[in-house]
């Protein structure tokens, strides 16, 4: 068959399901994986395995399964669980490699590999050379292995409900929570999580749909939120949940339905962190408001800004010694009490956790911060083949207006102020936000970024 290459992207593996990732691709990319597990650590014996609970994900799963006993190694399928699940039975299970397979929050048509070795997932240049492997097995095949590797079924849902109920306890007062699972994979493990650590929950679209018919499995985009916003003001609850498909990313709001942005709930985890850890390193990404950096800093933490990307900001966290890590998107990594990958059921627990210490509620833990005017994340339509040049180009411009940050594409940081610039990782659009002390500043700001976008997008033909 021919591999589409295009698919292997910054931090993982991404396409439709038609055409692209079909499950000759995933026998091709379960035959690559193992011998590249293999070069990387030639003791490897074994990977486990998860998927998603969509359509596609069964048959992935088991042309993968097949593509790595084929080379040899042993497999253990956990089923159909949440991301983070797979990444907790990468860290508790004796396995040298691990494989999600799911789609995330896009929309059915397409699915998704999460793959790692140890219990890390590959990032960057090491997803290009899992692709290299793939295209070399399939030019030139291997001789069959000396042995056939075999499949083993595991319960990973059972060890985790009990690890995080026993190293949480019960929480000292209780909560009523609004639980949104958008159908996808947090319902087969959030709802009954919190309750257990002592909470009231409220349930919504909990049960497992994988066409997602209540709406978009993807808290950052606010019509998403709305049904938990309104079951939240009717109950009188404390506080809504929400999480992605895959479970990997939490949104929430608070009492009234406000909605907390991942750069808000960061500044509530990164406080209680520093009150217990003073000192500790705290990674977010160059999304995120300044206002979570100036109070990481102010509390005597050290802040880090680095690129957005789950397998990007794990490595950081890694070289670091980070205890802490989140995105605007609602990755949350907690290395502090917990493995360090990103985990949205975890982290919703860890919110109530905290909430639960305070008769406050959370809308009053967030008073103090600066109120600040910022745009939603925008995603500007751009030609895949052309992003990237467009964000060299708009570095070169703006670094004449301001202070620039290059980590990921650019953030340009002026009077009162910041704008970004940067391609997306996954999709064929450049991702722009900015955030300013006033609304006349951030419509100052947004007419740089949007007039530099759009004068090189002509110029590009992008």
């Amino acid at each position: 068959m021919t591999i589409p290459t295009h698919v292997f992207r910054e931090y993982d593996i991404r396409g439709l399901v038609a055409t692209e990732l079909t499950p000759q691709f995933a026998l091709a990319l379960g035959r690559g994986f193992a011998e590249f597990l293999r070069a990387n650590n030639p003791g490897a014996q074994s990977v486990v395995l998860g998927c998603d609970h969509r359509l596609s994900s069964i048959p992935l799963a088991q042309a993968f399964s097949a593509g790595v006993r084929e080379r040899g190694l042993d497999v253990m399928f956990i089923g159909v669980v949440p991301t983070p699940l797979t990444y907790f039975a990468a860290n508790v299970l004796p396995v040298d490699g691990l494989c999600m397979i799911t789609g995330s929050h896009n929309p059915p048509e397409y699915n998704g590999f999460k793959i790692g070795l140890g219990k890390t997932t590959l990032a960057g240049p090491e997803v290009q050379a899992l692709k290299g492997k793939v295209l070399e097995l399939e030019a030139k095949p291997l001789p069959k292995a000396a042995r056939e590797g075999r499949e083993t079924k595991f319960d990973a849902i059972t060890p985790y409900l009990a690890l995080i109920t026993q190293t949480l306890g019960t929480a000292q007062r209780k909560l009523k929570v609004v639980c949104d699972a958008g159908n996808g994979t947090g319902g087969l493990v959030g709802p009954e999580l919190l309750r257990r650590l002592g909470h009231e929950v409220i349930e919504l679209f909990c049960e497992l749909d994988g066409t997602f018919p209540n709406h978009h499995p993807d808290p950052t985009v606010e019509k998403n939120l709305v049904d938990l916003q309104r079951k939240v003001r009717e109950t009188g609850a404390d506080l809504g949940i929400a999480w992605d498909g895959d479970s990997d990313r939490l949104g929430a709001v608070d009492e009234t339905g406000r909605i907390l942005w991942g750069d808000q709930l960061m500044i509530l985890f990164s406080r209680d962190l520093l009150a217990q850890v003073p000192g500790a390193a705290i990674v977010g990404e160059v999304k995120c408001s300044q206002t979570l950096y100036d109070d990481i800093t102010a509390k005597g933490g050290r802040a880090i800004m680095w690129k957005a990307g789950h397998s990007l900001i794990k490595a950081k966290m890694k070289e670091e010694h980070a205890l802490l890590a989140g995105e605007m998107s609602g990755h949350l990594f907690f290395k502090h009490r917990w493995f360090g990958f990103d985990d949205g059921i975890y982290s919703s627990a860890r919110l109530l956790e905290l909430l639960a210490r305070t008769p406050k509620k959370v809308g009053e833990l967030l008073a103090d911060v600066p109120k600040t005017y910022a745009s939603p994340e925008i995603r500007f339509d751009f030609a895949e083949e052309k992003k990237f040049r467009a964000v060299q180009l708009a570095t070169e411009r703006l670094r004449a207006h301001g202070k620039t940050i290059e980590v990921d594409g650019v953030r340009l940081i002026v009077e009162g102020g910041w704008g970004l610039v940067r391609a997306s990782n996954t999709q064929p659009l450049l991702v722009l936000r900015w955030e300013a002390i006033s609304e006349a500043r951030l419509a100052e700001i947004a007419a740089l970024i949007e007039g530099t976008v759009e004068q090189i997008r002509r110029e590009l033909g992008g």
